[in-house]
Formats: structure tokens, C-alpha cells, sequence
């Protein structure tokens, strides 16, 4: 609402998006509660939950619990029912999807296995029945649905709506997805990358909070980065901002060709699989059998505990490797604040970011703190969830139209 003019009607949304976001910050308020919180008077703050109640935006939830002088206080809180918003995490292996109220309360989950090179259903299904299995789950029919966020590895091209930099992930490289996919779903489709929907997650809920110059260091099947810069995702002039798994970096060999190859120096000097061989390498035992990111997680989080033998220099070894490429970034884009995230990290617990810290400190001038990441339950979909939310608020909270 930048430089439009005050007028009653623009000052009454105003404070209507003030008090939702403060309901939705501290849970169900009273009228004097929120009045305090938003410096309204009484009878404006009556009006105010009049007009949202009306609006079928706020509905009472009880009342405020004795213990106080006076007679108990009517609660108002943002009705979870005003809207709802839906998130998908897409993977070779399957597809989750969720469903969240207005609140960001998840109300519907369901999980599409989609295994094996050539899927036997198309991905325009694919999206379909993972949606509609969320949505049957929280009871909801797919017109309810205001927005939809999917989230993949790679990227797609803005210039040629084309998937880049993920060759592993079945069936979604046709030119033509996108257009198929928004005639085939009612609400508007927005597509970002996995990493920088984990990055949005950390900023709205996690590590990240308050945050406006970050990076996001992530490791599960492959290594990647997200960029927050101003505030705001950096995704590049093709969306490849961040694929710092094809980083040349000393220590690895060079790779020609990488974009086919898949891979490059980063990620074979400190992806997920490069643990498990360093571990072989340093005599370990007893390396477990079972996906590679499993195994890594498997051994930081064992050699963490330990602290002596092979297990501290693989601990040891790993931190110069991860740190030998966030010098890069961190030379490059002097941030506030690195998190590490993603399963082959955060085992390796405050040891390894610890040794990372100090490896950093003598490989790169800048000095950003580290911290590990805080949202650890399925990133990738909470931070589709929250993308998808923050746009369905605007929307469903201006009540200047």
C-alpha cells in the first residue's frame, strides 16, 4: 500500500491486516489485548473484530481464565477456516504433499510413492493424486485449495520454463509441463527449488528468523545452497543460483561436462556420499550397509559421540571439506549467517559445526556465524507450505477490495 493515500477505507485494512497478523502471532487475544497491541481504542477495536467477524476472517474461541479481577473477557482468534494453501516436496522416489489452514496448521498430508526411472504414471498425475490425497486428508475438496507451491531439486528456467540442473528426477523435463499442469489444477501453481524452500522455512520459522542476508548450506542426496539476499531469494538469471554442488573447489578433482555428469568438485569433496568413502579410507568399522545419505548421517552422528580415534579426524577431515566451499560463498557474499541443514549435517551436531567455524575463520575473511537449522521435520514441505501461505494472507486478508 506504498504511497496510496489514507483514506478511511485503506487505514481500516491497514489496521485489519495488523490485528490478523498479531492474532496469528500470539494466538486468540481478547479485545483489550489487541487493542494494547495494535494502539486502537476499545470501541475501534470493537468495530474492528466486528467487521473481521463479519468478514468470517476472526471467530471467538472462549474466554480469557480466571485469576483476574473482573469477569471473564470474550477471546477472538484468525478462523482457520478462511482459507487453505497446499505444498508438495517432489523427489525421484515420491511425492508429499500437505495441506494447511490459514494458521499454518498442517490438516492434510498424504504420500505418493513414485519409484524407478520411468514412472508409471505421468507427472501431471503425479501432482494430481498426491494434491488430492492431502486434500481428502484434511476433509477439504480441491476448489477449497487457493494456492499451491511445488517444490524439486534444480530449477526451473524462467526463460524457457524448462527443469535445469536435475537430471535424476524423472518425467519432468517436457517443455510443455508447466502450461500442462495449470489446465489441469484450478488455483495458481508457483515452482521453486528444494533448497530455497528449506531457506524460506528457517526464515519464517527457524534459524533464519529476522534474518535478511543468509545462506543455507544443504545436504541430503545432493549438495546445495540457498541465497537470501535484502530479504529476499536470490535465484539467478536461470534459476541456478546456489547449484553450488558443481563448484570447483581444491581437493576434488575437476569435472568437465558437469551439468551431464551431474555432479562436480563440491559435491565429491563434501556431498553426502563422500562419508561413507572417508570413512572406508580412515580404517572405520563397522560402516553401515543402506542409502549413502543414511550411511552419512549414520557416521557423523557416531563419530560426534565419539570425539577420539578415526572418528574425530573423519569428523575433522569432512569440516575442512564443507568449509573449502562455503569460503566461496561466504568471500563472495559476505552473509550475516550460515545454516546448515539437511540430514548430513545436522548429525554431525555443534562438533562439527564447531571445527566448520573454525576452518572457515581461516580460510575466508568474512566472519558469519554458523548455526545449525531448526526445522527439522519435512523443510522442504513446510517451507512449500509457507510460500504458498504468505501469498493466500495477502489475498485473503486485504479487506480493502
Amino acid at each position: 500500500m506504498a504511497g496510496t493515500p489514507g483514506t478511511p477505507s485503506v487505514l481500516r485494512a491497514m489496521n485489519d491486516r495488523a490485528a490478523l497478523d498479531l492474532l496469528l502471532h500470539h494466538g486468540p487475544l481478547s479485545r483489550t489485548r489487541l487493542g494494547k497491541l495494535t494502539g486502537l481504542s476499545k470501541p475501534t477495536a470493537s468495530q474492528l473484530l466486528a467487521r473481521l467477524e463479519a468478514a468470517g476472517l476472526v471467530r471467538t474461541t472462549g474466554t480469557t481464565e480466571g485469576g483476574s479481577p473482573g469477569p471473564s473477557a470474550q477471546l477472538y482468534g484468525v478462523n482457520p477456516a478462511a482459507g487453505y494453501a497446499a505444498g508438495l516436496d517432489v523427489t525421484p522416489e515420491r511425492v508429499l504433499a500437505a495441506v494447511a489452514d490459514i494458521t499454518g496448521r498442517t490438516v492434510g498430508r498424504y504420500e505418493l510413492p513414485t519409484p524407478g526411472r520411468r514412472p508409471a504414471r505421468p507427472v501431471v498425475q503425479q501432482v494430481t493424486d498426491a494434491l488430492d490425497g492431502a486434500v481428502k486428508a484434511a476433509g477439504l475438496a480441491r476448489d477449497d485449495i487457493r494456492r499451491l507451491v511445488i517444490g524439486t531439486p534444480g530449477a526451473f528456467d524462467p526463460n524457457t520454463g524448462r527443469l535445469r540442473y536435475a537430471a535424476h528426477l524423472p518425467g519432468w523435463h517436457s517443455p510443455s509441463l508447466l502450461d500442462t499442469l495449470a489446465a489441469a489444477l484450478p488455483m495458481p501453481v508457483e515452482y521453486e527449488n528444494d533448497v530455497n524452500l528449506v531457506a524460506v522455512a528457517e526464515q519464517r520459522l527457524g534459524a533464519a528468523q529476522g534474518h535478511d542476508d543468509f545462506v543455507l548450506l544443504w545436504n541430503e542426496e545432493g549438495l546445495g545452497a540457498a541465497l537470501v539476499l535484502g530479504g529476499r531469494l536470490h535465484r539467478g538469471w536461470t534459476g541456478g543460483a546456489g547449484e553450488v554442488g558443481f563448484l570447483p573447489v581444491p581437493g576434488a578433482p575437476l569435472v568437465r561436462q558437469v551439468t551431464r555428469a551431474n555432479s562436480g568438485g563440491y559435491q565429491e569433496l563434501a556431498g553426502a556420499q563422500a562419508i561413507p568413502r572417508l570413512a572406508r579410507e580412515l580404517g572405520i568399522a563397522d560402516i553401515p550397509e543402506g542409502p549413502y545419505t543414511e550411511v552419512a548421517a549414520t557416521l557423523l552422528a557416531r563419530a560426534a559421540d565419539s570425539g577420539a580415534g578415526p572418528e574425530r579426524q573423519l569428523l575433522a577431515t569432512y569440516a575442512t571439506g564443507l568449509a573449502t566451499g562455503l569460503a566461496s560463498l561466504v568471500s563472495v557474499l559476505d552473509p550475516e549467517l550460515v545454516v546448515l541443514s539437511g540430514s548430513a549435517l545436522t548429525h554431525g551436531g555443534e562438533r562439527l559445526l564447531a571445527l566448520v567455524q573454525a576452518e572457515l575463520a581461516d580460510l575466508a575473511a568474512s566472519r558469519p556465524r554458523l548455526v545449525m537449522g531448526d526445522v527439522t521435520e519435512h523443510p522442504v514441505l513446510r517451507g512449500a507450505l509457507e510460500s504458498a501461505l504468505a501469498t493466500t494472507r495477502d489475498e485473503v486478508f486485504d479487506t480493502s477490495r
